[in-house]
This record gives C-alpha cells, sequence and structure tokens, in this order.
C-alpha cells in the first residue's frame, strides 16, 4: 500500500472532483457545503434505485423457477442473477459509504479494496452487460442461422457464456482496483492511483468503447438482422398462403406481424434504453477523458448517472422475461387484484 506522501503525488492522475489543494484544504469528513447535501441525497437515491432492482429481479428470478423455464432460459436467468448480485452490492457499498467509516492501516486498505471502491457493483454490471450482448448473439444465430444454431450451441456452450460473463466481469475489475485503489485521509478512492495519464486514458478509452460503443454495436447488427430475416420469413409465409384460403393468408400475416411487432419492441427497449440509460455515465467518463485531469468523475454527477444507469438494471428483467408467458403468469399470479 502505497504512503499518503506517495498518495497525493498522484492527485493528478486521480479520479475525484477535488483537485490536490482542495482536497487537502476540506478534507473528506468535512462536508458541510450544498453541494455535499445534494452529494449525500443522491446516494440516497442511489441506494433506493438499487433496493428497486433487487425487488425486481427478486421476482422475475422466482418467476422463472416456479414457471419452470429456468433450464429453457439459462441466460435470461443468468442475467437476473447478475442484475441482482450488483444491485445488492450497490446497497451495501451506499450504505457503508454513508456511515463515513474512516479507513486507516491495512484494514482500511483492503475494505477500500473490496467494497469501498465500488469493485463488486461495476464486477456485477460488466458481467451483466457481456451477458446481455450475449443473449443478444445467441437471439441473432438462433433467427439468422437457425442450421447452425442447431449444430453448434450445445447446452456447453451456453454455460461457457454465462461462466466467462462473470469471470470477465469480476475478473478484470479485480485487477484493475488492486492496480489502483489508494487511501487518502481516511476515504477509499477507488480506480484512481494510476501510474500515468497514458495508463488513465488507456484503461479509460478501452471501457468506454468496449461496453458502451460496441455493446451498442452489436444490438444494431444483430437485431437489425434478425428484422431483415422476419420480415424474408414473412414474405415466403405470405406467398404460401397466397394458394390456400383467406383464411389461411390473414392468419399468416397475422402471426408475421407479431413476430416483427416482437423484434422491433425488443430492439427499440434495449438497445434505446440501455444506450439512453448509460448514456450519461459513458458520456461523464468521455469528458473526464478528453479533459483530464482537470474534470473527473466522482461526484454528485457520478452518483446521479448511476442511478439513471441502474434504471436500466431495475428494468432489464422485465424487459426480457415478461416476454415468455408463462413467467408472465406467475408475475400476474403474486397481484392480489388481477387473480381469478
Amino acid at each position: 500500500m502505497a504512503e499518503e506522501s506517495s498518495a497525493t503525488s498522484h492527485l493528478s492522475v486521480a479520479m475525484t472532483t477535488m483537485n490536490a489543494g482542495e482536497m487537502n484544504a476540506t478534507g473528506a469528513n468535512s462536508m458541510t457545503s450544498s453541494s455535499s447535501n445534494f452529494e449525500f441525497y443522491s446516494s440516497i437515491a442511489v441506494v433506493v434505485i438499487a433496493f428497486v432492482g433487487i425487488v425486481g429481479n427478486s421476482l422475475v428470478l422466482y418467476a422463472l423457477y416456479a414457471s419452470k423455464q429456468h433450464k429453457k432460459l439459462i441466460l435470461i436467468v443468468n442475467q437476473n442473477a447478475l442484475d441482482l448480485f450488483s444491485s445488492f452490492a450497490l446497497v451495501v457499498v451506499y450504505v457503508l459509504k454513508l456511515c463515513n467509516i474512516y479507513l486507516t492501516g491495512t484494514l482500511g486498505y483492503w475494505l477500500c479494496v473490496w467494497i469501498f471502491n465500488e469493485y463488486l457493483i461495476w464486477g456485477g454490471t460488466s458481467g451483466s452487460t457481456i451477458n446481455l450482448a450475449a443473449i443478444t448473439v445467441d437471439r441473432y444465430l438462433k433467427v439468422v442461422h437457425p442450421v447452425w444454431s442447431r449444430k453448434w450451441l450445445r447446452p456447453w456452450v451456453i454455460h461457457s457464456a454465462v461462466a466467462f460473463s462473470w469471470l470477465a466481469g469480476i475478473g478484470y475489475n479485480t485487477v484493475v482496483v488492486l492496480l489502483t485503489s489508494i487511501v487518502i485521509n481516511g476515504v477509499c478512492y477507488g480506480y484512481y492511483n494510476f501510474v500515468s495519464m497514458l495508463q488513465y486514458r488507456a484503461y479509460l478509452g478501452w471501457y468506454i468503447v468496449s461496453f458502451y460503443f460496441v455493446i451498442l454495436a452489436i444490438f444494431i447488427f444483430c437485431y437489425g438482422r434478425i428484422l431483415v430475416a422476419v420480415r424474408r420469413q414473412a414474405r415466403v409465409m405470405a406467398a404460401h398462403s397466397a394458394a390456400g384460403s383467406s383464411t389461411a393468408q390473414t392468419q399468416a400475416q397475422a402471426q408475421a406481424h407479431h413476430m416483427q411487432s416482437n423484434v422491433i419492441k425488443t430492439m427499440i427497449l434495449v438497445s434505446a434504453f440501455y444506450a439512453i440509460t448509460w448514456g450519461p455515465a459513458f458520456g461523464l467518463y468521455v469528458v473526464g477523458w478528453i479533459n483530464y485531469p482537470q474534470v473527473t468523475v466522482v461526484d454528485s454527477r457520478h452518483y446521479m448517472t448511476l442511478f439513471v444507469g441502474f434504471l436500466y438494471t431495475c428494468a432489464n428483467p422485465f424487459i426480457y422475461a415478461t416476454k415468455f408467458n408463462p413467467v408472465r403468469k406467475v408475475l400476474k399470479s403474486l397481484i392480489p387484484c388481477i387473480q381469478q
């Protein structure tokens, strides 16, 4: 662990909203300004949205198991599990942060590394994003390349994708926090102590591209190809039904319209909602990357963008799982006012 004098020398590369003079003048435990109050209430809002995420993902996981769909929808179950994990971690970390625990010594450093630097939150969130891409690719292969997918998408491939989402999300975050976490004046700063500006910008640039732009590109490409394939199938079905009765033709057209509608809805909900809710957070990262080291990301803006981002985590289980009738029926049965 770096000594405090060494830590201060790294303030020029720190992911914090204060410059070195401001940090030394105020300290972490003298937050009495109106901006500090706003940060406090922003933290409360983050805890609330995380609690909603816990409830939502728990309900959908229960519905998946109660409807016996968990063995068929392994990636969906994993998505809910990752979102539940990150929501729970968010509650734990931010409740502890609100306690203003002063960190010191070896114990304080390791508490910083494993808890206070939000490592668990971003490990789960990164894994969730990876799994989301896996779901998109899985759907793409099954619709656009059905023969190939039946031959190669074996259960072990799906289970490998599940394991990879956890290992990749948590694994790379583990390496980063071990290298960059630091305690200054009793306060933990994670993803902070980079050796140089080049290292900081390389890491943040890779993260922005990989977990935002690449994910959006996967959404657009896969769902775009799915839509083209569905329209092609609809035309084939319409051509076959033309030789039959008008009733058969009507049914075929209705079925094709329903298929297209589902694809379009999924594409809009997943792609647009991900872009909108996580866009502010990644936008803030871009600002930090461009204006480094003057503009950084750990302040009330960080809390608010995290709040908006976790709106996606709350809605994500319902975007996917409630599209399946058995799951939807179980969820409806939990609401007394609509039970038969």
